[in-house]
This record gives structure tokens, C-alpha cells and sequence, in this order.
């Protein structure tokens, strides 16, 4: 079942037709003037005339060349939170309209403490006290550099840490004390919660498998570092995806080695609705194997 979540006039909740008031209160979001890039989403610490993850040949610059917003702008223009259902204990967070990419970030919802996975480039106090009510946030964890979005304003609003791999650290736009670099190939941030540097579309590309889900079979949480694509049977690997760069054949194999330990039945890919329900390990192998017979390399 999906819930989606309004804001009254008054900063209460509509939840369907009935009102939720938000009695708890987490840190006010502060950053509200700070530089977004309008086209990838990430919020940067200071005014700058480009933005280096649109730069970079994985991402682009806006046709209309580089544009900046503000979280002031988008709450001006009518953003307002998205919270709903994407899977058991899994609440999709985003925006309405959406911002930038698209993405939305994930909720995992555990007795040990709500983690929230990945990122969105959007945050206001009344999407942050809804959250709070759902138990509010522990830890958070970010795939990779275009899911960054206001992950430094979502980890000071909360007060914990945001795991970012350390081979991605020159990405991040606004440093702050909150956020954690970690290194190797795997991490356990919760009981039960590991991330993985499965290393595919950027050096850092994490995903986060969760032995702990309520289903028993465990789940992994990909981003689109694994990207869950329309023909939900099926994952796919890409160094660029909006400019159609495949990613390199012994990345992918490293990054099957290192997922191959862990159990899982759901992936939980970056937009909403791209959930493969079933049969998830299986469905990552044999998508790595489709992509290899169709990019192999030379002498392979």
C-alpha cells in the first residue's frame, strides 16, 4: 500500500483524508540559501560558477547551460515532501515535484534504528518532523556522487553521520564534520546493514545489503549502482547513464565477487516503483552475465 503525504497550510500532515499533527521536533533545516545545481541536485557549500559532478562526463550541464537553485526557492515554488511505501519496512522519502534526477531515498525501517539510504535534493522542517515521527533517522548512507543532493543538510538536521566511500570523498560539495568517510570493501554501519563498494559508475559506487529485513531474505539497496530497470527481472551496470557509457567488463565482475556472500531476495533500485520483489541475487548475476555477451573485453 503507498501513502503519500501532504502539508497543510497550518505545516500538519494529510495522510489520505486524515490530519497528522507533528509533535516531535528534530534540528531546523538551515541551509536554505546555500547553492543547489538545478540538474544533478547537489547542494554546495558556497556560491561557484559550475558544478563539478555536471562536469564530469558521467553527468551533463543543462542545455541551457549551469543553473542553480535554493531549498528556499524550491519550498517558494511549491516543493513539499513524498513519503510512501516501497517495500515491507521501506519508506520511500522524495519530493513533489520531484528535483533534479528524480531519485528518491529509501528508509529502512529497524529495530536497531532507521537508516536512510541515499539521498534527495530536497529537505524542510515539516518532511524532517514526519520522519521523526516515523522514528526518525540513526545513520545515513549514500550510493554514490549524484545522489549526494542536501546529504549534509539531512545529516545536521538529524545530528548522525552520512557514510560516504572514501574514493569519492573529492565529490562531496559541502564537507561537514557530520559526514563519515569509510574505506575497503565493506562496512557494517547497523546490525544487520552492510555496505558494499561494489565500485561500478563511480570508483566509491556503494550498495548496502540488509540481512535484517521482515521478510528474512534480505535485501540489497543499489542505487543505480546496480540500476533496477524497466523490465523489473533485471538489473543493468553503466559508467554514464544519461550519456550511455557501459561500464567496464572486470568492474562488474569485481563488484558480482563482492555481493556474492550476501543473501538477498528485493533489490531496491533509485526511483520509485524500481524494485525487483524477488528472486534479487539470481536477477544481478544473470544481468551481469546478459551486459557481458554483449561488452566483452578483448581476448576474454
Amino acid at each position: 500500500m503507498s501513502v503519500s503525504v501532504s502539508v497543510s497550510p497550518s505545516g500538519e500532515f494529510l495522510e489520505g483524508e486524515v490530519l497528522v499533527s507533528s509533535s516531535k521536533r528534530v534540528a531546523s533545516v538551515t541551509g536554505v540559501q546555500l547553492p543547489i545545481c538545478s540538474t544533478c541536485g547537489v547542494q554546495y557549500g558556497a556560491p561557484r560558477a559550475d558544478c563539478p559532478i555536471c562536469l564530469d562526463e558521467r553527468q551533463y550541464v543543462g542545455w541551457d547551460g549551469q543553473q542553480w537553485t535554493t531549498l528556499a526557492e524550491l519550498r517558494a515554488g511549491g516543493r513539499r515532501g513524498r513519503l510512501a511505501e516501497e517495500g515491507p519496512g521501506v519508506i520511500g522519502v522524495g519530493a513533489v515535484p520531484s528535483v533534479a534526477v528524480g531519485q528518491r531515498a529509501l528508509l529502512i525501517r529497524s529495530p536497531s534504528g532507521n537508516v536512510l539510504w541515499d539521498c534527495v535534493g530536497y529537505l524542510d522542517d515539516d518532511l524532517a518532523a514526519e520522519i521523526e515521527d516515523l522514528g526518525g533517522i540513526s545513520a545515513i548512507a549514500v550510493s554514490h556522487p549524484h545522489f549526494y543532493g542536501v546529504m549534509t543538510e539531512w545529516g545536521r538536521a538529524f545530528d548522525v553521520p552520512v557514510y560516504v566511500h572514501a574514493a569519492d570523498r573529492d565529490w562531496v560539495g559541502r564537507p561537514d564534520p557530520v559526514i563519515e568517510y569509510w574505506t575497503g570493501d565493506t562496512h557494517r554501519i547497523a546490525p544487520g546493514m552492510t555496505l558494499i563498494n561494489a565500485g561500478t559508475h563511480f570508483a566509491g559506487g556503494t550498495v548496502l545489503h540488509w540481512a535484517d529485513d521482515p521478510e528474512r531474505r534480505g535485501a540489497l539497496f543499489s542505487g543505480d549502482i546496480f540500476m533496477v530497470v524497466m523490465d523489473r527481472r533485471w538489473v543493468s551496470f553503466m559508467y554514464s547513464i544519461p550519456n550511455f557509457i557501459p561500464e567496464r567488463p572486470s568492474t562488474i565482475r569485481r563488484a558480482l565477487a563482492l555481493v556474492e556472500p550476501f543473501p538477498f531476495e528485493r533489490i531496491y533500485g533509485a526511483f520509485w516503483g524500481r524494485v525487483v520483489s524477488a528472486d534479487g541475487a539470481a536477477a544481478v548475476q544473470r544481468s551481469a552475465e546478459r551486459y557481458l555477451r554483449f561488452v566483452a573485453e578483448s581476448g576474454s
